[in-house]
């Protein structure tokens, strides 16, 4: 798991007599909007976002040993439920903020395409690890649609979430990977290297779900934050980084 501060910008105009901190769990998928949206939500409210980042499972299980955060940003719908379900979070809270896209990438230049996994002709392909990662098992689950995951498990190296199995592909350890479009697009477009997204029929939605952790409740700005993630600002900077 990786950190990342993001620091709020000074706005004197609309900097709230308190300013307040408010400390996220994020799934690593949404680190680059998350970015782009801590410095908006800081512009309008001056409160600051602190964010810890990794796999979805593990936060889940930190959260679960008393991690004190107060908003739980995953990559899928079922550990904020869990939470929700055992008393660590408050229900009327849970809502969908993101529904992630799946995406074969390369960054070496090569074009993959729906007939790239099925010709077998690389030599290493990276994704998520599935134990812990929901990006991870929609890949799992599109390699057993395509009928390809048996012939290709020699093939297959795992990252410990969704950016480090970017990494491996970046670096030039794996030839291809299946992995969040977000890390890689923005506006439509491939930022970095080359791309072809999954249809969605070959895996389960991948919605990614928001909620207020116990430790939030006297947080007025993390309930602030949640109320900005669903507005209309919010969503047109979640939709540039290729979620629906």
């Amino acid at each position: 798991m990786f950190r990342v501060l993001v620091l709020s910008v000074a706005w004197c105009l609309s900097m709230p007599a308190s300013a307040a901190t408010v400390k996220v769990a994020a799934a690593s998928n949404f680190v680059a909007p998350l970015n782009v949206l801590a410095a908006d939500f800081a512009k309008r409210s001056g409160h600051q976002l602190q964010v810890s980042s990794g796999a979805t499972g593990k936060l889940f299980a930190q959260i679960s040993h008393g991690a004190p955060f107060d908003v739980f940003l995953a990559a899928d719908d079922e550990a904020p439920g869990k939470l929700v379900a055992t008393g660590l979070a408050i229900k009327n809270t849970l809502f969908t903020y993101a529904t992630g896209r799946l995406v074969l990438w390369s960054a070496a230049g090569n074009t993959p395409d729906k007939n790239t996994l099925k010709s077998g002709i690389f030599n290493k392909l990276a994704l998520a690890n599935p134990n812990v990662a929901p990006y991870g098992r929609a890949a799992v689950a599109y390699l057993q649609a395509q009928g390809v995951y048996g012939r290709l498990k020699n093939k297959l190296v795992y990252g410990e979430n969704i950016a480090q199995a970017q990494q491996f592909v970046a670096s030039g350890n794996a030839q291809y990977g299946l992995i969040a479009a977000s890390l890689v697009m923005l506006d439509g477009q491939f930022k970095l290297g080359q791309g072809w997204l999954v249809p969605a029929q070959y895996h389960q939605p991948i919605r990614q779900d928001a909620v207020l952790l116990n430790p939030g409740q006297g947080n007025a700005a993390a309930t602030a934050f949640l109320h900005y993630l669903k507005s209309a600002p919010a969503q047109q900077i979640i939709r540039r980084y290729g979620y629906q």
